[in-house]
């Protein structure tokens, strides 16, 4: 995946300007997929310039307003290709596995407070989409693009289950 795909997908959802683009970033596709407030404009200024987006019409020229963008037919096409484009998934890089596997050859001092951190960490990453489940998707969705998006939302809470479980067993295999 890639920054100017999730940029194209927020701005087909909703044309935005960089600091509403920012915002939802933080709100929802950057659960998955981050950047910067910096990454974000740099992207969407490579997007105009290829004739990807446009910004849209001010309705009074002022200055120093913020340029709202929408996807243009290229953008759209662009994004639809890549939707379609086969992508194997990419081998697991986490820092604390890493450091799991160091902490068998140095010795594990202050590895269990660091699962325990990482623990409470998910469970509230949990609790969060939960919230999100609770109130954006009950009842369950019915329309094609909600099941979509609430698949993706589902991938999160499966993840973050899978983590509170097998910290929960690191933590008590350390303990033991």
């Amino acid at each position: 995946m890639s920054l100017p795909h999730a940029i194209l997908t927020a701005l087909l959802e909703k044309p935005s300007s960089g600091l509403e683009l920012t915002r939802r970033f933080d709100r929802s596709i950057g659960y998955f997929w981050s950047s910067t407030h910096q990454q974000i404009y740099r992207e969407l200024g490579k997007l105009e310039q290829a004739g990807r987006i446009r910004a849209l019409p001010a309705a009074v020229p002022a200055r120093g307003q913020k340029k709202e963008y929408e996807v243009l037919p290229a953008g759209r096409e662009e994004l639809a290709a890549w939707v379609a484009l086969p992508e194997d998934p990419r081998p697991v890089r986490d820092p604390l596995l890493l450091r799991m596997r160091a902490a068998a050859v140095v010795g594990a001092d202050g590895m269990g407070a660091e699962l325990r951190r990482h623990l409470t960490l998910h469970e509230r990453q949990l609790a969060e989409y939960r919230e999100i489940e609770k109130r954006n998707f009950t009842p369950a969705p019915t329309a094609d693009e909600d099941r979509l998006r609430y698949l993706v939302l589902r991938g999160g809470i499966d993840l973050e289950t899978f983590w509170i479980g097998w910290l929960t067993r690191a933590i008590a295999d350390l303990d033991g």
